[in-house]
């Protein structure tokens, strides 16, 4: 590509995430109850927990409406998380308004056609490995990694590894 990811990576400030497919994989596990169960990976919440320390900023925009998503992702210390977004460029807007951020320096991971229209509109458009093809299409990285295998660790190291800020 013309765009030069790792020059791209000098400038990111905050990172965005979707959740199913991103920080999940694509499979839902349906419990009697109707509860959906959802898998997250370990190195990813490290990596997530690792860029809070270190001062970045992280915010989940999912159209997903799980309070355990929310549990578990408040437990690693990400607080700006939007579930039941139904139109997430309304979610990125305020969440870009109130902390007064520069599209510019946002990474953001998305996996599917809801993710669309707030990647168009930021610095640092990435996916994982099994995104659609829409997504693929506008990313300027495509990790090697699939949604909840890994992909959020791999897009964080390497934006604080061009940064000087990983371990």
């Amino acid at each position: 590509m013309a765009i030069n990811f790792k020059t791209k990576l000098k400038g990111v400030k905050t990172f965005i995430f979707d959740v199913d497919g991103v920080l999940t994989d694509n499979t839902v596990t349906l419990l009697p109850e109707g509860e959906q169960v959802r898998t997250m990976n370990i190195k990813d919440g490290f990596a997530l927990q690792l860029a809070i320390k270190k001062g970045y900023k992280i915010a989940i925009i999912s159209g997903g409406k799980s309070e355990m998503v929310r549990k578990r992702l408040n437990g690693l210390g990400i607080f700006d998380v939007y579930l039941g977004a139904s139109d997430k460029i309304e979610q990125f807007n305020e969440y870009i308004l109130t902390y007064n951020l520069n599209p510019e320096e946002i990474l953001y991971m998305g996996d599917d056609v809801p993710d669309y229209d707030v990647m168009k509109r930021i610095g640092v458009p990435t996916c994982p490995n099994d995104a659609v093809q829409e997504i693929k299409g506008i990313s300027i990285y495509v990790s090697d990694k699939k949604g909840g295998e890994g992909c959020v660790r791999d897009v964080i190291e390497q934006v604080m590894k061009v940064q000087g800020a990983w371990l």
